[in-house]
């Protein structure tokens, strides 16, 4: 029986993983394969309904002009994450954001980028209004202060400074996106997101239970425990390419890795293990997003190296590897294109995309006139190749 030393939202209890029912061999597929996978002795293809993104970083400059058509090409949505500089603080300048992502798209572009915005200690329930009355916000971004990238200007008492704000939130059925990490210097890095869930989520969800809540990048079994124990269709979480394939090795095998660093940081086996089979698992409350954060080369490979793993390349690949490897393809479409708009209460995306058991190398980087962009598993090779129908 699994434990937890959370206090558990009320709701079901928690899930056994489902029988996998797809397996591959040798490129073949069992008879129970659904009928959107086909299979030859040479290749694999899968079509699925066009995915999204629920957590991603498109920054904005040049930076935002490098990468969006990375995410425009592989996904309809995505949730855009506010922590610029400044930060995405009221409507007016979500809207003014919104704009200049449209702009840097490339030509007949239907991606629709969803915004967020930035809670602070000083956001009033007025401003919640004013973002759902706006159309294009979504959802308000909890990071407590010192947590991650720009994140200096975060909340430092959620119950204290906070509540008239959640409480709109409920009304306006707005969800609250949160990174599930404290920042207490005494808290030991690697317990951050246990530590959250025990101290801030779990009384937030109790004091709150009508608050729509996605617990972001979640990199523990404690955080899949406390997922699963609360009620479908109010707690979900979102899950990223890296904590579904690397551990806390990757930072230090062959040396230091500064392109595996992210936050929240890679974390035991016995974690992504956890995390695995929860996604794989065919449960609706886990869905995709990848947390892509590009930085320059130079702000990663230095003294002080900037928290964050550029995937929008490759995310499709690495999860349909992932799906794959546990026998679970046929599960695959749920994570990446049902679960997400589901909970958010949007429709699901129409068009499709294919996913083609076809080797690609990933570019060594992406090269700039003013620097370069290292991608997740550069000057590798993956097994699974996306493309538009």
């Amino acid at each position: 029986m699994l434990k937890a030393s959370f206090l558990p939202c009320k709701g079901s209890a928690l899930r056994v993983p489902s029988a996998l029912s797809v397996k591959s061999s040798y490129l073949r597929v069992n008879a129970r394969r659904p009928t959107h996978i086909k299979a030859s002795r040479t290749k694999m293809e899968l079509s699925i309904t066009r995915p999204d993104d629920w957590h991603l970083h498109l920054r904005d400059g040049e930076l935002l002009e490098a990468v969006v058509s990375h995410s425009s090409h592989h996904f309809g949505r995505a949730i855009i994450m506010p922590n610029l500089k400044p930060p995405i603080t009221t409507a007016a300048a979500a809207v003014a954001y919104r704009q200049s992502i449209l702009k840097a798209l490339p030509e007949n572009s239907d991606f629709t980028p969803l915004m967020t915005l930035y809670l602070t200690d000083n956001t009033s329930p007025n401003e919640i209004k004013l973002a759902r009355e706006s159309g294009v916000v979504f959802a308000v971004k909890l990071y407590p202060a010192g947590a991650t990238t720009n994140s200096q200007d975060g909340v430092t008492d959620l119950f204290g400074k906070c509540l008239p704000v959640l409480e709109e939130m409920v009304r306006q059925d707005m969800p609250l996106l949160v990174h599930g990490e404290v920042t207490s210097p005494d808290v030991d890095v690697f317990d951050r997101e246990k530590v959250f869930i025990d101290t801030v989520l779990s009384p937030l969800i109790q004091k709150l239970p009508q608050l729509k809540v996605v617990m972001e990048h979640i990199t523990t079994k404690d955080a899949v425990n406390f997922v699963e124990s609360c009620d479908e269709g109010f707690v979900a979480a979102t899950v990223t390419p890296q904590h579904l394939v690397l551990n806390r090795n990757s930072l230090f095998q062959g040396g230091l890795q500064p392109h595996n660093y992210c936050l929240p940081v890679l974390k035991r086996e016995t974690h992504r293990q956890a995390i695995v089979s929860a996604v794989t698992s065919g449960s609706k409350r886990f869905f995709l997003g990848t947390d892509s954060a590009p930085h320059e080369r130079r702000n990663k490979e230095c003294p002080c190296g900037c928290a964050g793993i550029y995937n929008s390349p490759v995310a499709l690949s690495v999860y349909a590897k992932v799906f794959e490897e546990a026998g679970a393809l046929d599960k695959l479409e749920a994570f990446t294109s049902f679960n997400g708009p589901d909970f958010y209460g949007l429709p699901r995306n129409t068009s499709k995309i294919i996913l083609s058991r076809s080797p690609w190398k990933v570019p060594a980087s992406y090269s700039f006139t003013w620097g370069d962009i290292v991608p997740m598993f550069a000057g590798q090779t993956l097994e699974w190749q996306p493309s538009p129908v």
